[in-house]
């Protein structure tokens, strides 16, 4: 399933999701006008090798969990991840507010990677992408807005059906996706592909971090945003 949009409106403009979506962008940009060889020993240098934070210690390391959220693989590795940072990025920043939803996505960012150094401590592959960080998004999404609508294209073998969806089925059916290809990998989480060990790591984070970082908000913002769609006044056309 691929989401087209969210129906749930922001009361306020999301400067962190913007600046991470340029962020990012710039940062692929600059990945792509290097040459393969550099392309390669850059993605080496600063995405997250698990191999070398528990097996061969290596100092320059600790900064990679961090430093491997501005990082892909490819431009539609880059796509996928912004999209989805772009639909539900803002509503949880408008919830958590600016420097709240920052930390939040870093964290979770962080704690994904070491998820996923869980699951394959001696793998010498890098782990580049921000999905873990957005991945804790959802989660923080899941909770905060289970009932908000998301427009989302269904394929159905050789068609597509375009339907809306409550948010929290969209996110459960992702998880469980994430789950399923996830536990089918084990043994092999360490031989490359796409990391769902990260994304299962930074769902749950997300969930987990939420309340903490939830503490002196406003629990009722943005909730009436969320409820069925009223008519406007004076009746329907």
């Amino acid at each position: 399933m691929i989401p087209l949009r969210d129906i749930n409106p922001t009361e306020s403009r999301p400067v962190v999701t913007y600046v991470l979506l340029a962020l990012n962008v710039v940062v692929y940009g600059y990945q792509a006008s290097l040459s393969e060889v550099a392309f390669t020993e850059l993605v080496h240098r600063y995405g997250m090798v698990p191999y070398y934070l528990t097996q061969d210690f290596r100092v320059d390391s600790l900064s990679t969990p961090l430093t491997s959220m501005f990082l892909h693989g490819s431009w539609l590795h880059l796509i996928f991840n912004m999209w989805f940072l772009f639909i539900f990025g803002d509503n949880v920043e408008d919830r958590l507010g600016v420097p709240r939803f920052l930390g939040f996505y870093l964290l979770c960012g962080m704690l994904a990677a070491a998820a996923q150094t869980l699951v394959a401590p001696e793998s010498r592959v890098p782990m580049v992408g921000a999905s873990g960080a957005i991945a804790g998004v959802l989660g923080a999404y899941f909770k905060l807005f289970p009932s908000a609508r998301v427009v989302t294209v269904i394929p159905i073998f050789f068609f597509f059906m375009i339907r809306e969806l409550p948010a929290v089925l969209f996110i459960v059916a992702w998880f469980i996706f994430q789950l399923l290809l996830g536990v089918s990998s084990i043994g092999r989480a360490g031989e490359g592909g796409v990391a769902f060990f990260a994304h299962i790591g930074g769902f749950l984070a997300g969930l987990w971090l939420l309340g903490l970082f939830m503490r002196g908000r406003d629990p009722d913002r943005g909730r009436r945003r969320i409820g069925p769609r009223q008519p406007p006044e004076g009746g329907l056309h």
